[in-house]
């Protein structure tokens, strides 16, 4: 889970957040042209991959990639899992507090995800780790995740999006969160990145104590 920047038209009232159809068709589209894009960086490169090749093998124009991703590199950045995750965990009951939120709308967001899916995920962390120009974005996107989720917190519990508190518990979360997807990258024979994500949060839950 790497949370993504704010959409332009994105409202804090959660009766405004249901994604309508044009929405919905946007994020299909970048989530095709992004699977296609990392099928070519697996099989031939990531430098040696340009913006026409991804464009022709999702069957899009160009401009049309463009149109959706600024630069190469944030065809990588782009995390299609968010949003559901977002808009999962704003459905979650109001008393429950926020980890155990996050815990239940993970597992919600990801029991219809396809193993396929979860694996170019994976492969999508691996690029962002490796690629030294993806790598000097990654202090960026962390800075805007944790932006994301402190405004999450703040809306479900009452406080400000920059009180300490909130943006201490969003910094956290996406620290265990990323440890969590390094263990799985690093074992993946014996670590599922979903089930090492609940179980970091659930330390995290409970003081991570040793």
């Amino acid at each position: 889970m790497t949370m993504q920047t704010m959409p332009d038209n994105y409202s804090t009232n959660p009766a405004q957040q249901t994604p309508g159809l044009r929405e919905r068709k946007k994020a299909k589209a970048k989530a095709t042209i992004q699977e296609q894009a990392l099928k070519l960086f697996a099989k031939q490169g990531y430098g040696a991959t340009t913006v026409e090749q991804i464009a022709d093998a999702a069957e899009v124009s160009p401009s049309t990639f463009f149109r959706y991703f600024k630069t190469k590199e944030a065809v990588v950045l782009y995390d299609s899992l968010d949003p559901i995750i977002m808009e999962v965990f704003r459905r979650q009951p109001a008393e429950l507090p926020v980890i155990q939120a996050l815990r239940r709308a993970m597992k919600e967001a990801f029991e219809g995800v396809p193993p396929k899916r979860l694996a170019l995920e994976m492969r999508r962390f691996e690029l962002v780790r490796t690629i030294p120009e993806l790598k000097t974005t990654m202090l960026d996107e962390m800075m805007r995740n944790i932006d994301m989720l402190a405004l999450m917190i703040a809306e479900r519990t009452g406080h400000n999006r920059d009180d300490l508190a909130v943006r201490n518990l969003a910094g956290a979360i996406i620290g265990v969160g990323m440890a969590a997807l390094l263990q799985a990258y690093q074992r993946p024979k014996e670590v599922d990145p979903i089930q090492a994500f609940d179980a970091a949060l659930a330390r995290l839950e409970h003081g991570l104590s040793l």
